[in-house]
């Protein structure tokens, strides 16, 4: 059987297996102050923007005011975190009704006490008028203080349905955000497929400059695991490593994370790479789909393609490939999800798009 299903069945790109190989009897300090981790933090806030490399302090001293970067073990640990850090007790977490939070995280952000405030979206994405809307809603409520309150808003970029949001509509969200006192918060697990994605006109710095929190995907990209959550607003780093251990997120052995992202990060540019081949390969797919007349759910440019297929063809392509199935429409067709990774390989693209 050969896989289309998800976006994290390999295990992690060779290159990184390598230094974890050749690395792996050294000695360092734990929890994410070891060399390794300290520079993959100053790498990725250089790169975001945050931080120039000539004004870095040395690394030595860098584990006294660490706070902008910190590497967790995975996706779920990270949302919750970051949501319980920045809501009170009364506040919710404004999100698209197919965003991650509210649909695949067995209520984890419910568990902590925080109300998901869940939008309808037809495409996965979030307007800033629906944003206005919903916090204008709560403020002119006559019964105002007994509704859950807006204390956030919570983006995923790529969506689950595989779109992205444009310069313009998130630079249009962060003024609301901003006008509203509001933290923007991005998950970021498929970011590199999106920032990679030809239809994408956003930068990794745009990203740092118009939000208060995102965090770039390790597992979905080529690492073992982890996720770097960067925190662009200076208002929400105090702490924040008790938050992450009390959640736990921290792990011990932090060298293998920040190892890792010292090696996605590095100077040959993995990251960007293993995230353009897996949207090369996507490309490839989505043509194949439109030039036999398939119809697409949504119009994907990233690693996710969303085709429109009868259970009969669905059933035929089950017998060679696993491919994720979705909704029913009321035509009865299936919506199908194809999804591409970094370690996809160019020869079984080629046999799926044949058996298409």
């Amino acid at each position: 059987m050969i896989y289309f299903a998800c976006d994290y069945q390999e295990g992690c790109a060779p290159e990184i297996l390598k230094r974890l190989a050749q690395t792996n009897m050294e000695q360092t300090v734990g929890y994410g102050l070891d060399p390794y981790s300290l520079q993959a933090k100053r790498q990725i806030a250089v790169l975001c923007g945050l931080q120039r490399q000539k004004d870095a302090a040395p690394l030595w001293r860098e584990a006294e005011t660490a706070g902008t970067v910190h590497f967790l073990v995975g996706g779920t640990q990270t949302n919750d975190i970051v949501i319980r850090a920045l809501l009170r007790p009364h506040q919710g977490v404004i999100a698209a009704q197919s965003g991650h939070v509210n649909v695949h995280e067995t209520g984890a952000i419910e568990h902590s006490g925080h109300k998901v405030i869940a939008l309808s979206s037809y495409d996965g994405k979030l307007t800033a008028a629906q944003i206005q809307n919903a916090i204008l809603h709560h403020l002119y409520d006559p019964n105002i203080e007994h509704c859950v309150q807006p204390g956030m808003v919570y983006l995923s970029f790529p969506t689950e349905t595989g779109l992205l949001y444009t310069k313009n509509e998130l630079e249009t969200i962060s003024t609301i955000c901003r006008q509203y006192s509001l933290p923007l918060y991005i998950d970021g697990a498929r970011l590199g497929y999106g920032l990679s994605s030809p239809a994408c006109d956003l930068t990794l710095q745009d990203i740092a400059r118009l939000t208060d929190l995102f965090y770039i995907g390790g597992t979905k990209q080529g690492a073992l695991f982890g996720e770097a959550l960067v925190i662009t607003n200076p208002l929400y780093r105090r702490d924040f490593r008790y938050l992450i251990k009390q959640g736990g997120a921290m792990l011990a052995k932090g060298r293998l994370l920040g190892l890792q992202f010292l090696t996605l990060f590095g100077k040959n540019k993995l990251y960007q790479r293993l995230s353009s081949h897996a949207i090369g390969q996507a490309m490839r797919i989505r043509e194949a789909l439109l030039d036999k007349h398939y119809e697409l759910a949504y119009d994907s440019y990233t690693n996710q393609q969303f085709a429109l297929m009868t259970p009969e063809q669905y059933e035929a392509l089950s017998k060679d490939f696993v491919l994720d199935e979705g909704e029913h429409t009321p035509d009865g067709r299936l919506i199908v999800r194809i999804c591409t990774c970094w370690a996809t390989r160019e020869e079984n693209v080629t046999k799926l798009i044949d058996a298409l």
